[in-house]
């Protein structure tokens, strides 16, 4: 255990589980909750006004996800130390917690244990993924999925309205059934426009959807 005191600033929309890690936390001396958010923006603003030393943050969160928050933080501090916390911690969400700037990713059911090292080797800028990947594994991992992602501008694909949402969703770690929710549709239809998109985009998998919805926003996001 490091003999220093952590300030850590914790983002998550889901209240019960947020306090839930804030009282884990606060057992452990060296580690200091120094503010709490509910969504991407307030994140932000939170950041600037406490200035901790590590960010635990959700993937997925209302108004702005943490991934887009942390590319906003990144972009006035480079020296930010972000350790993503999510219900899914597979290789596209790796991706995208290291193109944002993202120092670690972790399951939502990861033990008190490793979540505590977890944050003592951020704090110590160190990356942390689940599997312990060399710096190596990680750059051949972003290697290949940008290898994967097509060269299209998004300005040129023929993307209607509700097919963005869908992937919108989809890049936040939504189910079908939550988009099925959020929109008031019925899980079969969500199920109806992500087959239509595999097919007019000519994806194999789910995975490639996944990989497609984060270079759609990607892009999207330059122009």
């Amino acid at each position: 255990m490091l003999n220093t005191t952590i300030k850590i600033l914790v983002a998550d929309d889901h209240k019960l589980f947020r306090r839930g890690i804030v009282r884990l936390l606060e057992d452990h001396s060296n580690l200091y909750v120094i503010s709490e958010a509910e969504n991407g923006q307030q994140l932000i603003e939170e950041y600037f006004n406490v200035c901790p030393d590590i960010i635990l943050v959700d993937i997925a969160m209302p108004i702005m996800s943490g991934v887009v928050a942390v590319e906003r933080i990144k972009e006035k501090d480079p020296n930010v130390r972000a350790l993503f916390i999510s219900m899914f911690d597979n290789d596209e969400y790796i991706y995208k917690v290291l193109k944002c700037g993202g120092k670690g990713l972790l399951n939502k059911n990861i033990m008190e244990g490793e979540l505590i090292y977890a944050i003592e080797q951020v704090y110590k800028n160190q990356k942390y993924f689940r599997g312990k990947p060399t710096e190596q594994d990680l750059e051949k991992l972003v290697e290949e999925f940008e290898s994967h992602h097509k060269e299209q501008s998004v300005q040129e694909l023929d993307i209607n309205f509700r097919e963005e949402q869908i992937l919108k969703f989809l890049n936040l770690g939504l189910s079908s059934k939550d988009m099925a929710d959020k929109l008031n549709l019925s899980k079969k239809t969500i199920d109806f426009y992500r087959s239509t998109l595999m097919r007019k985009f000519d994806l194999k998998s789910t995975t490639d959807l996944i990989r497609f919805s984060i270079k759609y926003f990607e892009e999207k996001n330059k122009f």
